[in-house]
């Protein structure tokens, strides 16, 4: 079994590669364009519950919709402030 010696500089060089690799990703995540309306199921999925939750959300007011035709579409930037908004901040 080898031992490697860690170095200050071996540290530095990996910090300056991960740096890289998350500006990278951000770079990336900032050139997608989201959505402006999304339909139930992306929704759903995004949220992470079921048909029926969705549909309380919807009839409790607290979920905004828009219906056109037959198709509910939600405001994915209100969804957003909607969960900033809830949040709970538990202190230790």
């Amino acid at each position: 079994m080898s031992i490697k010696v860690l170095t200050t500089d071996d540290l530095n060089e990996f910090k300056n590669e991960l740096l890289e690799d998350i500006k990278t990703l951000i770079n990336h995540q900032a050139g997608i364009k989201t959505k402006k309306w999304i339909k139930s199921p992306e929704v759903r999925e995004l949220l992470g519950i079921s048909p029926g939750t969705l549909q309380n959300l919807r009839i409790n007011g607290t979920l905004p919709y828009t219906k056109v035709g037959g198709v509910i579409y939600y405001d994915y930037e209100e969804i957003c402030r909607i969960l900033e908004q809830n949040r709970i901040h538990n202190k230790f």
